[in-house]
């Protein structure tokens, strides 16, 4: 009966796995397609012309790399600043007590739960500023977060306190500790929050759209509207842009995989 529950409890896993993952499947083989295939009312998963004539097209008629680079760098910066900052602050929340700590927690808490809400003051404050169609009107309000600082909060939870007074003893400052003994012992939470970023700015769409008004300082989500005209859409040519788009997400998460799921695992003990 175990082994049975056990096939039956892995072929649902897998059913849902692949229902998942089939939307992908579909956009990789539609961008082998011809848009006249694409829009066919006889639908086929695979090609019946196999054609990489999308790919050379994007390549060569789309400023694809530009665009690419663009994000690429964006997504690495706010990764790397989100983390550290977040880092920071949820061990500040939760090894250190000060008044109105658990107050200041519930505030950060709370902005999770009305994201939208923000969207028109910090445009209004970026026009304020004249940082329109700048780069750091897309880093600047990115470089905290309220999820990151919560997981790293619930990850230095577990962490001993007598770890940090013993350090403390022996002369050691809060810089030392922060950066010798704290952030090691996170690496597998540190991972795991990078892995969220990393998509998060990679798929960034609405606050680069409102920010950056030049074409060469977009970023690719909001570039591969160019694909869109006024009657037609070049289908064929949007999806072999997007499965090359998908590309460093891909590697970013099989490498730190295992991190990852250790690092999820880790977070939800609670202190």
């Amino acid at each position: 009966m175990k082994k049975l529950s056990s096939v039956f409890l892995n072929a649902i896993l897998l059913f849902f796995c692949l229902l998942a993952v089939f939307p992908f499947i579909w956009m990789l083989c539609s961008s082998f397609k011809t848009n006249a295939e694409i829009s066919s009312l006889a639908q086929t998963l695979f090609p019946q012309h196999f054609s990489f004539q999308n790919y050379s097209d994007v390549l060569n008629k789309f400023d694809f790399f530009r665009y690419f680079g663009n994000s690429l760098i964006y997504a690495l910066l706010i990764t790397v600043i989100t983390v550290y900052t977040s880092t920071i602050a949820g061990y500040v929340l939760c090894k250190y007590r000060f008044k109105g700590r658990d107050a200041l927690f519930t505030m950060i808490l709370m902005t999770m739960m009305i994201p939208g809400v923000t969207l028109i003051p910090r445009y209004s404050i970026m026009q304020s500023l004249k940082w329109i169609d700048t780069y750091q009107a897309l880093i600047v309000p990115s470089i905290f977060t309220a999820f990151g600082i919560f997981l790293m909060r619930q990850s230095c939870a577990v962490i001993p306190n007598e770890i940090i007074e013993a350090a403390r003893m022996d002369g050691a400052n809060e810089f030392y500790i922060f950066h010798r003994i704290i952030i090691p012992q996170l690496n597998n939470a540190i991972v795991s929050m990078s892995v969220f970023q990393f998509l998060w700015a990679w798929d960034d769409y609405l606050w680069p759209f409102l920010m950056i008004r030049d074409t060469k300082k977009q970023l690719l989500p909001v570039a591969l509207n160019l694909f869109s005209g006024q009657y037609s859409t070049d289908y064929a040519g949007l999806f072999a842009a997007t499965s090359i788009a998908i590309i460093p997400v891909v590697i970013f998460y099989i490498i730190f995989q295992k991190k990852f799921i250790a690092g999820i695992s880790s977070s939800a003990i609670k202190g």
